[in-house]
């Protein structure tokens, strides 16, 4: 598709159009559900950016990509509108995030005790990622509540918060860098 336009002036009282035309608030649970996957694919961006190429930069790009499908589904009302195949995630996407997870706990060693986000400056991306992400999930369930969603939006989104977590690990253990565990320190 081109652009050939970015600025249409219809939104300037408020207002923007969703898949199928309909006009919403800028302020809608809608709104506030895709634009914050918006964002989160903004972070994985810089993430990637951060990755070198290979496995893990070329998972996240496709977790942008599928990140695309999750907000034209959010911004679809199914109210109105029958959803798009775009708005479809492709068959086997949540269980490709859970293989990765499974796959890259097989390298980590045990570990007990809640981490403080950090390590590398790369790992720490994958957990503002991470947070992005269940802050994202937060929104798409305000949004279920007066909203049809598509229960596999809901799942692909909580299973991505889990990869991004792990992800963060495993980029700390491969760099050498020990995770700092979480102490009480009102003792």
């Amino acid at each position: 598709m081109k652009i050939t336009k970015v600025y249409t002036r219809t939104g300037d009282q408020g207002q923007t159009s969703i898949v199928g035309g309909f006009r919403v608030s800028k302020a809608s649970e809608r709104l506030e559900a895709y634009g914050t996957v918006d964002e989160l694919s903004s972070h994985l961006g810089l993430l990637a950016a951060m990755l070198s190429e290979g496995e893990y930069h070329d998972m996240i790009i496709r977790i942008q990509n599928n990140l695309f499908n999750v907000c034209t589904n959010l911004a679809t009302d199914q109210s109105q509108t029958p959803l798009y195949d775009s708005a479809k995630l492709a068959d086997g996407e949540i269980e490709l995030l859970e293989s990765e997870v499974d796959r890259m706990m097989k390298l980590l060693p045990e570990r007990q005790g809640f981490i403080l986000p950090g390590g590398t400056q790369v790992a720490a991306q994958a957990h503002v990622c991470r947070t992005v992400c269940r802050r994202a999930e937060r929104r798409i369930v305000a949004l279920s509540v007066v909203a049809q969603i598509s229960p596999e939006t809901l799942q692909y989104v909580n299973r991505l918060s889990d990869y991004l977590f792990v992800l963060a690990k495993i980029i700390n253990f491969n760099a050498g860098v020990s995770e700092i565990i979480w102490q009480n320190v009102c003792k």
